[in-house]
């Protein structure tokens, strides 16, 4: 009779392997937890650029060159350049509208931003216009004009200190010429206009002349009769 052979003994698996096992199960969650978090991160910033979009922005408007009553109840602000020929075109054409309609008659004020991205000399210029406004705020807006109607050609570099105020002795200004100059070469306002270039990007101002209606972005064509229809239609509520 043949002897059988013993059956050879089952082995149990070391626990560890056990454990070795439930934390590579557990490992391979991990990516999609990752990228469910990352989900959730991205809806949660889309949500909060939708809600930001249709929050009017926030102008420090006592601060800012503004023409008209403060109490007015629609408010115009104005990013501009002064080497920018299309805001020439604002200034020339549009603006005086403007006045008349409603700035003069107390239902809009006019506020300007700087945003100097043509040249070197944008900023000169944003700093002349900076220093007369504290000199004088209501000259502002005379040497605002003078700016633009003297503009030159934005390729080449015109606004120089030397011009910048001997085109304020040339529109008589109420300032102290030599303080004007001053303030030009000593870059005296320069925090002022970075503080208004800074504020383009989060407002989505991509060129210049850009209108905000009481904080709205102004999205219409730039003639003057579909801003007057805009104002018109905030001024009704």
């Amino acid at each position: 009779m043949a002897l059988s052979k013993p059956k050879p003994k089952k082995q149990n698996r070391p626990n560890s392997y056990k454990q070795s096992k439930g934390a590579q199960r557990k490992g391979s969650n991990k990516p999609l937890i990752f990228l469910t978090l990352a989900f959730v991160a991205v809806i949660a910033v889309i949500i909060i650029g939708l809600n930001q979009q249709g929050k009017p922005a926030n102008f420090d408007y006592a601060s800012l060159p503004t023409q008209g009553s403060s109490e007015a109840p629609v408010k115009l602000v104005e990013f501009g350049d002064f080497k920018c020929p299309s805001c020439q075109f604002f200034a020339q054409n549009i603006k005086p509208q403007l006045e008349k309609d409603f700035i003069e008659t107390g239902k809009a004020s006019l506020s300007f931003v700087n945003y100097t991205f043509i040249g070197p000399d944008s900023v000169t210029a944003a700093l002349a216009a900076e220093a007369v406004h504290q000199q004088n705020p209501e000259a502002y807006w005379t040497y605002y004009k003078t700016l633009y109607d003297n503009q030159q050609d934005e390729r080449i570099q015109w606004a120089t200190p030397d011009h910048l105020v001997q085109l304020a002795k040339d529109a008589n200004l109420p300032i102290d010429f030599d303080l004007l100059r001053s303030d030009i070469d000593k870059k005296t306002y320069q925090k002022r206009v970075d503080k208004d270039n800074d504020s383009v990007r989060p407002l989505n101002v991509t060129g210049t002349p850009t209108l905000f209606i009481n904080g709205k972005k102004y999205t219409g064509s730039m003639d003057y009769a579909s801003i007057k229809a805009t104002i018109e239609k905030t001024l009704k509520g």
